[in-house]
């Protein structure tokens, strides 16, 4: 049956590419400490953009007004994409006992809010730095002067940086997303610092002011409702891959919460499975089309296996997954060790076919469905590339 040749095939296939995304990963050394003398010369504008961020937005700027970076330097921006709460009063209130923090109003956008806001703040910053965040996260005080030393001596343009969730709590939505989080941060590091294809997370990324208008900032992908992070770092990875890096350092830690429920998760991974349908790397669109048809297969194969009581198929279903199982564990205990998250690898075998069903439901989605994001609902992403094609 050719059915179960393809699916150990694929198997094999998907093992080589974990395996060596392990290889990467152990291969990049971490990043030194800063130097407790070291004095930087590059300005900063910390953008923030905020919808609907009242219970978030406080622990936000108040871990980055306590940074360990000269005041001189530093500007902070909070972008208030017409907030219905208090987001903006809290961020005022904390901006008024702050010379660096400002909160601006951005104007309305059709579709790609979070990224008119972001190049709303751009339009008003002053630092020859652009740092990027998300309103519901904190980060620790030697971040900005992390992320400060590696522009400055290694010459990146564009820095992707590690962001970790954080879950006290042993419960299936929680620990779910912690690993599936994990891996994503594990492929991120090893893809970027080998030069394979270009990933990196909007919460923790920075990139020069100059780069951003040497690729025309967001113009070709401005009317995409995504894309603010790994669109735009693909466009400055074109024009120069050697100046981009990822940023291998527990000090450049960006924390965040995982999603309250099922479907606020299923929502933000359909949104980040949409950007998908604009990626342009060769290389990442193979990398995707390999583990999402591994995945179907193996749900297809469980399924046509129970039903029609085929032995043959239910054993490469075994076999595969036992495969896949092992190389993303090997993968997964080095990457968890850098974040502190042992822990939770105890789970990570019960959740393997939550995992399975999780991909086919999400890379569908994302690439047929529409989503729900801030009180907004954003268009399926099939109809805007209709829409571009169409022009």
């Amino acid at each position: 049956m050719w059915w179960w040749y393809a699916i150990i095939l694929l198997a094999v296939a998907y093992a080589a590419l974990v395996l060596w995304y392990k290889s990467a990963w152990q291969s990049l050394p971490l990043y030194q400490q800063v130097p407790s003398d070291f004095q930087p010369v590059t300005t900063v504008t910390v953008l923030v953009p905020a919808r609907n961020e009242a219970a978030n937005i406080a622990a936000c700027l108040k871990s980055l007004v306590a940074q360990r970076f000269p005041a001189s330097l530093l500007q902070i921006i909070v972008l208030d994409d017409a907030s219905e709460d208090e987001t903006a009063a809290i961020a005022n209130s904390i901006a008024h006992q702050h010379a660096f923090v400002q909160v601006i109003a951005v104007p309305p956008a059709a579709q790609s809010h979070k990224k008119r806001a972001i190049e709303y703040g751009i339009a008003q910053a002053t630092g020859q730095l652009i740092v990027c965040t998300d309103a519901d996260c904190a980060m620790g005080p030697n971040w900005l002067m992390t992320l400060v030393h590696a522009h400055e001596t290694k010459g990146w343009q564009f820095i992707a940086a590690p962001v970790q969730y954080i879950a006290k709590q042993q419960q299936v939505l929680l620990v779910f997303q912690v690993l599936d989080f994990l891996t994503l941060q594990g492929i991120t590091a090893a893809s970027v610092s080998k030069k394979f294809h270009a990933m990196c997370n909007g919460a923790n990324i920075a990139y020069s002011k100059k780069a951003f208008e040497e690729v025309d900032g967001f113009a070709g992908i401005d009317a995409l409702p995504t894309g603010d992070d790994m669109l735009l770092m693909h466009k400055i990875w074109q024009r120069n891959p050697e100046a981009v890096g990822w940023l291998k350092s527990t000090d450049a830690i960006v924390y965040t919460q995982p999603c309250p429920t099922w479907n606020a998760f299923f929502q933000q991974r359909i949104r980040w499975a949409s950007k998908a349908a604009y990626y342009q790397d060769k290389k990442i669109i193979g990398v995707l089309l390999l583990v999402y048809v591994l995945n179907v297969s193996l749900l297809l194969a469980l399924i046509v296996g129970l039903i029609a009581a085929m032995p043959k198929l239910l054993l490469a279903f075994g076999l595969a997954l036992v495969l896949k199982t092992m190389v993303e564990f090997l993968f997964l205990a080095p990457v968890a060790q850098f974040f502190q998250q042992q822990q939770w690898l105890n789970w990570f075998h019960v959740l393997q076919l939550h995992h399975i069903v999780y991909t086919v439901i999400a890379g569908w989605l994302g690439r047929f469905g529409s989503y729900q994001w801030k009180g907004r609902r954003i268009e399926k992403p099939s109809a805007l590339v209709q829409k571009r094609d169409d022009k």
